[in-house]
């Protein structure tokens, strides 16, 4: 049964929820076949995907896969309340532990926030001492397409050539200025990002950090735009 204090568990920033919602609909419906098989890792409560579904004329199916069990209850009320059951289905399991033979899209909202270790306020959103760990790990699965979001605190242009190295291009792109929100604020990320500042590994101001909605992709792209993406990514 979901309280106000397992809800705490579960990951909440409407604006960013919205604009990965926008990317999912914009670089993977826009461009894939509409009866598609798209496979989600990091589900959370379900309403990015929903809202998307709810915008386009795709008629695929989308499979997630959310381990935070308050998340994967929440996401499954949702999921019913919109009557979309038939369309999204969510898993109660480890993405990295289910065998998957379908390798045509994968879209994530992956954990990005940077810190020396997993102890902050939600674990789950740990991404490794730089923030990229998982993104990079969901990149050496060999899907054709993989659209990740990419923070420019957490290493971006590393994992932008960590894309490049498997054999993705950057098929297409948006990007969003965010505030610091109540994750990110953490001091002990905070401290992490600085340090990763002084470094050239993360960039940001004072006020914004940028988000991007990244279509890596393995089929020939008419263009590469990776330089691009690098060029505005780190131009905070």
């Amino acid at each position: 049964m979901l309280t106000q204090e397992t809800l705490r568990d579960v990951f909440y920033c409407p604006q960013e929820s919205e604009f990965y919602s926008q990317c999912i609909k914009e670089l993977v419906f826009k461009q894939c076949n509409l009866n598609e098989i798209i496979i989600e890792f990091g589900s959370g409560d379900g309403i990015p995907v929903i809202n998307s579904l709810l915008k386009s004329n795709y008629k695929g199916k989308i499979y997630g896969f959310e381990l935070n069990d308050s998340a994967y209850e929440l996401a499954k009320s949702n999921i019913r309340k919109h009557e979309l059951d038939n369309s999204y289905i969510v898993i109660n399991q480890s993405f990295f532990d289910s065998p998957n033979n379908n390798k045509k899209y994968l879209i994530s909202n992956p954990p990005y926030l940077p810190a020396i270790d997993n102890k902050i306020y939600q674990p789950l959103l740990h991404g490794g001492t730089d923030g990229s760990e998982i993104a990079r790990k969901l990149l050496s699965l060999n899907y054709e397409n993989v659209l990740l979001m990419v923070s420019s605190y957490s290493n971006p242009r590393s994992l932008i050539e960590y894309a490049n190295q498997n054999g993705y291009s950057t098929a297409n792109f948006i990007i969003s200025p965010l505030n610091f929100g109540y994750y990110s604020s953490e001091p002990k990320v905070k401290s992490t990002i600085s340090e990763m500042q002084r470094k050239g590994m993360a960039f940001y101001s004072d006020n914004i950090y940028l988000l991007a909605g990244v279509l890596f992709s393995r089929n020939q792209a008419k263009v590469d735009l990776s330089s691009e993406l690098i060029q505005i990514m780190t131009s905070l």
